[in-house]
């Protein structure tokens, strides 16, 4: 059922209906890992974004076509949100088997994030304070600029990284045009390990590497994206030539539809010794 109320003809800057709350909040999780996020609204939907350290940054995509109305008045909208609050009222009615279906409002520069919840009959209406956003980092992460790319099932990297030491402060990324072709590789309190994925298994898609590259990332940055590698059924590993990482997923909601979720993160300077060979 698509939730009606009053406020519904007023003229908000956004206005937004979905018939299941949980599709929205499913994608959160895959980038809740602070308390705070950014969200973008335009004509094609929204992009929510967490940053930590302005070394790392997530970026969740829902697109318009997963609400049953969107509509916004303005070219773009841009506000901050206590991430924590948000996620709370979308579960506000629990984890039942019913649908809860939602009304998102949001009226502009100052105004609160309304929503307005349903679920058998019941009718909750929460406001939620916005702020005035910070600066978003542009990490200049551009497709031209990739020397590498493995696209790969998502259970691949999720066993990947169920064995990593966790007592490594890095995680280094080595991709090549020759055996082990990608190496996720950890240097703990026992020594070095490893866990490679070769360019021919069942698990990888698609494989593009035309120079060996190797760089190493603070793991307690990659930790978050965890939660999107455990709800995702797909995982694109992309890397620049300034040894800049983006690991794109792609996740399924409980309709079927399909939204992404990217994460960016820096290699580590202090540790990092760039290789790069044909």
């Amino acid at each position: 059922m698509v939730l009606r109320s009053q406020t519904v003809d007023e003229d908000f800057a956004l206005n937004a209906c979905i018939e299941n709350a949980r599709n929205v909040s499913h994608i959160l999780k895959a980038i809740h890992f602070k308390d705070t996020a950014t969200i973008f609204a335009t004509e094609n939907g929204l992009k929510v974004t967490v940053e930590d350290s302005k070394c790392i940054q997530a970026n969740a995509f829902i697109q318009d076509q997963v609400f049953q109305e969107y509509s916004i008045r303005d070219e773009a909208l841009t506000f901050q949100i206590n991430l924590d609050i948000l996620q709370e009222c979308l579960s506000i009615f629990g984890s039942t088997n019913s649908a809860t279906s939602m009304r998102m409002m949001y009226n502009g520069y100052g105004t609160p994030l309304v929503l307005t919840l349903e679920e058998d009959g019941a009718v909750t209406d929460c406001s939620i304070k916005t702020m005035e956003p910070d600066d978003i980092l542009d990490f200049e992460f551009s497709a031209a600029n990739v020397v590498d790319k493995i696209i790969m099932k998502a259970e691949c990297l999720r066993e990947a990284f169920n064995e990593m030491d966790v007592t490594s402060e890095v995680l280094q990324i080595t991709m090549s045009p020759h055996p082990p072709h990608f190496r996720l590789a950890t240097f703990g309190l026992l020594g070095q390990s490893h866990h490679d994925i070769p360019k021919d298994s069942d698990m990888v898609e698609f494989f593009e590497c035309n120079e060996t590259q190797s760089n190493k990332y603070r793991l307690n940055l990659l930790k978050p994206s965890v939660k999107a590698v455990n709800l995702a059924s797909k995982v694109c590993v992309r890397i620049d030539h300034r040894g800049f990482l983006s690991l794109q997923f792609m996740i399924k909601n409980e309709n079927g539809q399909i939204c992404f979720v990217e994460y960016y993160c820096c290699p580590d300077e202090e540790f990092n010794e760039p290789t790069c060979t044909k």
